[in-house]
């Protein structure tokens, strides 16, 4: 099991919270960015750092994912392609994308897409919250424990 994150749009505050879970739990977590993050000294804690341009960490994220692998993005496309692959995605406000629901997530942001295309103002998400967080470290918790099950 290794925990894949889209680091370049993810909050800090779920970063130190990941930066914590890897040291706890001795669980490899990738970061992946095109620009250069600092992160803790940690056997646990690697970045990859792709070269500036559309998708490219996308693309080094789902290239390199496993089947019961865990990705951090709020990139809902990003989500199917890990969900494609046997793995499971968390977006960093706590909502958790599998195969039984995302397809219905990605046709409603596909949906959202199309009304802003054609001029409709459907407004940006909320400021991101400490419920937010709070949602978010219970799924991690969630999907480490089943993760660990013999």
């Amino acid at each position: 099991m290794k925990i894949w994150v889209d680091a370049d749009a993810c909050p800090k505050i779920i970063k130190d919270m990941l930066f914590r879970v890897a040291e706890r739990t001795r669980i490899s977590i990738v970061f992946v960015a095109n620009q250069y993050l600092q992160l803790p000294r940690s056997d646990f804690i690697s970045l990859i750092q792709v070269e500036q341009g559309p998708d490219i960490a996308d693309d080094e994220i789902a290239d390199n994912c496993k089947a019961g692998d865990l990705f951090i993005t709020a990139d809902i496309p990003l989500a199917a392609r890990a969900v494609e692959k046997g793995a499971q995605a968390l977006d960093p406000r706590g909502t958790v994308y599998d195969e039984n629901n995302i397809g219905q997530v990605l046709s409603m942001r596909d949906f959202m897409d199309s009304l802003r295309g054609s001029g409709v103002e459907t407004g940006g998400p909320k400021n991101f919250s400490a419920r937010d967080g709070t949602k978010f470290a219970n799924e991690l918790d969630k999907f480490i424990a089943r993760g660990r099950r013999p």
